[in-house]
């Protein structure tokens, strides 16, 4: 995919995100973890970040995008989601040295995830403020409609 049509495809699954970030409201644990100050962070093949912060608190939504990034980070650099990386390291089936990220600062939260977008592209998504089961599905359904709507 051309760096044009994915510069599209993501800020359509952000907006997309901002549509559906409401409807966290009605859940306890959801809404309570953030109070709707959420963020999330892509980052292509070649390094290039995009990002987004939603919610009135700056301070709580740059503490949630700084969590965003570093779970998209790990996962432009392992290839693998974020709580599945860290169970390959501690069950011993992969050495962390390989990957240049020390034990402290594994994720160990869901929420970053790789998301192929064609054969050819490949993203490392990073999501934050929600249960990390939401924090995944909420930008994998995006990234999916995103498609949908544009290819």
């Amino acid at each position: 995919m051309n760096q044009s049509k994915l510069k599209e495809v993501v800020e359509r699954a952000f907006e997309i995100i901002s549509s559906e970030i409401p409807k966290f409201r009605n859940s306890e644990v959801d809404w309570s973890i953030s109070d709707g100050n959420v963020a999330a962070c892509i980052i292509d093949e070649t390094g290039m970040i995009y990002g987004k912060i939603w919610g009135d608190d700056k301070v709580r939504g740059r503490s949630f995008y700084d969590i965003a990034y570093r779970k998209a980070s790990q996962v432009w650099i392992t290839g693998m989601k974020t709580g599945e990386y860290e169970k390959a390291v501690f069950a011993g089936e992969i050495n962390y040295k390989d990957f240049g990220i020390e034990l402290p600062d594994l994720m160990g939260w869901e929420g970053g995830q790789p998301i192929d977008l064609d054969n050819e592209t490949r993203i490392s998504c990073g999501f934050s403020g929600f249960e990390g089961v939401n924090d995944l599905s909420i930008v994998k359904n995006a990234i999916k409609k995103a498609l949908a709507e544009l290819i």
